[in-house]
């Protein structure tokens, strides 16, 4: 099963490929980031995030899609909204192609990747570093994120397919 995660941003928005099986660990089939230049217009940068986002689901054909779900500050709400923009777009090209999503809060996401739903952005890069054999020293941040996206998705789909069932 291919899961492609994302971690939503109006500048960068970074995005992992991995692929689980039953057997194996999780495999990195590619990550990276979607660029959107700071200077241009509101519209065209959601554009430009969504077209890329679908050469990504046209290329990998991922069997789900997992995002890092919205979180706000009630004294920063702009970052909050800007982020729910670039979800829309994400969701919009998933809804397309007919692909389940799943949205995790960042909480949420760090509990399934490292076992401490607070722990440091360091903490989690060294883990999803380790569990997906990165040999880069130095992946961003929002690559980073997008990973344990994929990773978390992918620890709850295992849950669910282990989940005994109770029949009477």
């Amino acid at each position: 099963m291919k899961i492609l995660g994302i971690d939503p941003g109006l500048d960068r928005t970074g995005y992992g490929i991995i692929e689980i099986s039953a057997a194996a660990e999780p495999k990195l089939i590619e990550a990276g980031l979607i660029r959107s230049k700071p200077k241009t217009e509101l519209a065209l940068r959601l554009a430009t995030i969504a077209r890329e986002m679908e050469k990504l689901m046209e290329h990998h054909r991922p069997d789900s899609v997992a995002v890092e779900d919205l979180y706000s500050y009630y004294k920063t709400p702009k970052p909050a909204v800007l982020m729910g923009h670039v979800r829309g777009v994400i969701l919009a090209a998933a809804a397309q192609r007919n692909l389940p999503v799943a949205s995790y809060l960042p909480t949420r996401i760090k509990m399934a990747v490292v076992g401490k739903g607070h722990a440091g952005k360091a903490q989690v890069a060294y883990v999803v570093q380790v569990r997906l054999k990165l040999t880069a020293k130095k992946v961003p941040p929002d690559v980073t994120d997008a990973l344990a996206v994929a990773l978390c998705h992918a620890s709850h789909a295992a849950a669910r397919r282990i989940r005994p069932t109770i029949s009477r």
